[in-house]
């Protein structure tokens, strides 16, 4: 999963009211103080002109005093109380402000700025709906008044309606079309609301009228990083920093988008920069987690986050990104206490939630059960509140005609899923599916380039608010729609709660249930989810007569090497894993391994073990159950060709097996050994040794794992020529018969739209 980074928020310029001024003027006043017309020739006009003008030079403590006075004097006076509330707020005396502006409105119930005045004060006590009343009444008695408007919006905002904000920014500007701040405001709403082109529209036209608004370049920058805009981002990132280069919140968006852009030694500098800025800003210490995880350095960035958590504990995406780094360095169930707490403070953050899930695959002492249970919940949360809104489609029911097909994907890139993902598109016969691709990408690469070649329509689904994507697809007339995503990052779930095509699918990434009841079938093969666990869907699976998956090679991997063991006089175990999958099974039973094989080794290389921390942490594991140091090689090599090709036998993990990586160890002649555990994640290596004909390398029982691979390396002139003829075993195997595989998926989109026609047609 990808770090949570909603937590970042447009500049407060939107929701601040402004200071005090004793003047009437709502644009520069926190309250209006407005004295009667009859001040003047009462006999208290020399004592209201003295506390006017106390008030007017911030003397605040002795416009109390005399404030009091008139209010014991005068008590049905409504400028005495407004004044005085005005004098208790700016010392922060909040509660007593409250009591007084609530006494002004009460004498002038029909003074549109008495009720503006009482709902800044609510509003400061965080009393949002009690302050929207206040605004409410104050534009019903003043329709033409701007700042109650505004103001009005921002708490709306706050209250989470956004849609009811836009309308009362938009009345606003309607008033006055240059308000500036409505500009912002409206831009945050639109943002919050997923129109972030409309959004940006808006700040520009701020930046038409202000320059040199720091704030507003700012704030574009934000906007333009969610829309995938990374260029455009750094330089509105850059003229914010001209216009103000000591603001902790642009070096910290800057280093968002660095990071986006994957120049993390940049991105690291900006990070330190802010929090120099701001020693205590916890946005800053967020951002320098993920770019020190993205680095590798597991550990610092752990504490960077933990100095998150510390500094604002009510923050839903630093519990989150703590827990997506402990998941990482495979502390999984702290991970797990660290998205429910993340939950306990808003249960609504589907990121969280299936960050949750996505580590749930994970952990070694988890029934399957006990997994699905948790999906069901998430299904509960935010599938079933969208059921309501589903709308009835009218697809063109005519038998074989040609089927759209859309795609849905964030990996449409240099991505692992590539190797299965590619074959398919490239192999699809376009005269049967008309091929939609919706990709959510920041930036395009080469791959891209290849993906938009294979498909008929191409879409840029980055900044689609879900809605809007949801509409897309349904305009678009998709029949079949797949989500290839699952719960990893930047997918897009969501859109198929919304039910936008007939018939949607999951296939691919992630390898399991996506949870969601919306989501009609799951795309697999019998030895992935074997017969007997249906329950353990949302989906209903729909088999393949074949492996699930067909694998396209990378570039470059280069020829088969004659066995190491030979050349070496001792077997080389290897696992090319992330932390994640090692746990405490798989460490008890690789050091068992090496223990029943006394002269072997063991490679674990992966992008987690760049470290040197990182690898004495995982060596300290194995000296626990006394494996030496010397035994193990861990590291990190990319491409990882050259390590295979030092390897003589492969071990899979479990109870989540590997993926790619066990397809790239069979082509360059490695087999492997996996224990078949919970479907589907756990199951995967089954199901590749199946289709490729070598189902006697998969146990049943840890004690039957260690079994098979001392048995491989026990006889090398076997495994010396089963690794010579290895590739064109799996070159002539349904595992790599790419046209085969299409014709088979199309055959099972057939199948389900068909399926889908006869349930709609009419008795």
């Amino acid at each position: 999963m990808g770090f949570h980074q909603t937590s970042v928020k447009f500049g407060r310029q939107r929701g601040l009211d402004p200071p005090l001024h004793p003047a009437d003027n709502p644009k520069t006043s926190t309250v209006t103080l407005r004295q009667s017309p009859r001040a003047e020739v009462s006999p208290e006009a020399q004592t209201i002109q003295a506390l006017s003008a106390l008030l007017d030079r911030g003397r605040w403590v002795e416009a109390i005093g005399l404030a009091q006075t008139l209010t014991q004097r005068y008590p049905h006076h409504p400028f005495a109380w407004t004044a005085l509330g005005a004098a208790y707020q700016q010392l922060g005396r909040d509660a007593e402000a409250l009591a007084t502006m609530q006494q002004a409105a009460t004498l002038s119930p029909n003074d549109a700025h008495a009720h503006r005045n009482l709902a800044v004060v609510l509003k400061k006590l965080g009393r949002l709906q009690a302050a929207q009343a206040s605004y409410q009444r104050a534009v019903q008695l003043k329709p033409d008044f701007v700042e109650a408007h505004n103001n009005l919006g921002v708490v709306l905002h706050d209250l989470g309606r956004p849609d009811e904000a836009e309308t009362a920014y938009r009345r606003v500007l309607a008033l006055q079309p240059n308000h500036l701040q409505a500009h912002d405001n409206l831009a945050a709403a639109l943002r919050d609301l997923g129109r972030l082109s409309e959004a940006q529209d808006w700040l520009r036209r701020l930046l038409a009228l202000k320059p040199d608004s720091a704030q507003a370049h700012g704030n574009l920058a934000l906007l333009q990083l969610e829309m995938g805009q990374l260029d455009e981002a750094l330089q509105s990132c850059q003229r914010a920093l001209t216009l103000a280069p000591e603001r902790a919140e642009f070096h910290n968006t800057l280093a968002l988008t660095l990071l986006q852009d994957a120049r993390l030694v940049e991105a690291e500098a900006s990070c330190r920069r802010a929090l120099q800025c701001r020693t205590e800003y916890w946005e800053a210490c967020n951002t320098l987690g993920m770019v020190l995880s993205q680095q590798g350095r597991l550990f610092e960035s752990e504490q960077s986050f933990r100095r998150a958590v510390e500094l604002a504990p009510a923050q839903v995406a630093v519990h989150t990104n703590l827990g997506g780094v402990l998941k990482d360095l495979g502390r999984l169930d702290e991970a797990l206490a660290c998205y429910r707490r993340a939950l306990q403070i808003n249960p609504k953050v589907v990121d969280t939630h299936t960050s949750l899930l996505f580590v749930l695959n994970y952990h070694p002492d988890k029934s399957a059960q006990e997994i699905y249970a948790a999906y069901q919940g998430f299904e509960h949360q935010f599938g079933q509140t969208h059921r309501a809104c589903w709308r009835a489609h009218d697809n063109d029911h005519t038998r074989d005609r040609r089927l759209k097909v859309g795609y849905v994907s964030p990996a449409l890139r240099q991505h692992s899923s590539r190797h299965f993902l590619e074959p398919l598109l490239a192999q699809h016969d376009h005269g049967v599916v008309e091929l939609y691709a919706y990709a959510e990408l920041t930036r395009e690469d080469a791959v891209t380039a290849r993906y938009r070649g294979y498909v008929d329509h191409w879409v840029n689904t980055k900044g689609l608010s879900d809605e809007a994507l949801a509409q897309r697809i349904r305009d678009d007339g998709i029949d079949i729609l797949i989500d290839v995503a699952g719960h990893t990052a930047g997918n897009r779930l969501q859109v198929f709660a919304r039910k936008p095509a007939p018939v949607s699918l999951h296939w691919l990434d992630f390898g399991y249930t996506t949870g969601l009841s919306a989501i009609d079938y799951y795309l697999t093969d019998w030895p992935t989810v074997p017969h007997g666990s249906e329950a353990l869907f949302s989906e209903t699976p729909w088999r393949l007569d074949g492996p699930g998956l067909v694998y396209r090679p990378a570039e470059g991997m280069g020829e088969v090497s004659p066995l190491p063991a030979q050349q070496k006089g001792q077997v080389t175990f290897g696992s090319l894993t992330r932390a994640v999958r090692i746990n405490h099974r798989t460490v008890r039973v690789w050091a068992e391994l090496l223990k029943r094989v006394p002269n072997a080794r063991l490679v674990i290389d992966s992008g987690d073990y760049r470290t040197a921390a990182m690898q004495d942490e995982l060596a300290n594991r194995f000296a626990q159950h006394g494996i030496e140091r010397a035994r193990l090689d861990i590291g990190y090599h990319s491409p990882p060709w050259d390590v295979l090709r030092q390897i003589d036998i492969s071990l899979d993990c479990f109870p989540h097996n590997s993926g790619t990586t066990l397809f790239e160890s069979l082509y360059l002649g490695v087999p492997f050994v996996t224990l078949a555990g919970r479907p589907s994640v756990g199951t995967l290596g089954s199901a590749i040794l199946q289709g490729l004909g070598h189902p006697e390398w998969v146990a049943q029982t840890e004690d039957e794992y260690i079994g098979i691979a001392v048995a491989m390396a026990s006889d090398l002139p076997k495994l010396a020529t089963l690794r010579a003829g290895l590739r064109s075993e799996m070159q002539g195997s349904a595992l790599m018969d790419e046209a085969g595989f299409a014709r088979r998926v199309e055959g099972a989109y057939r199948g389900m739209f068909q399926h889908w026609s006869k349930s709609k047609a009419t008795p």
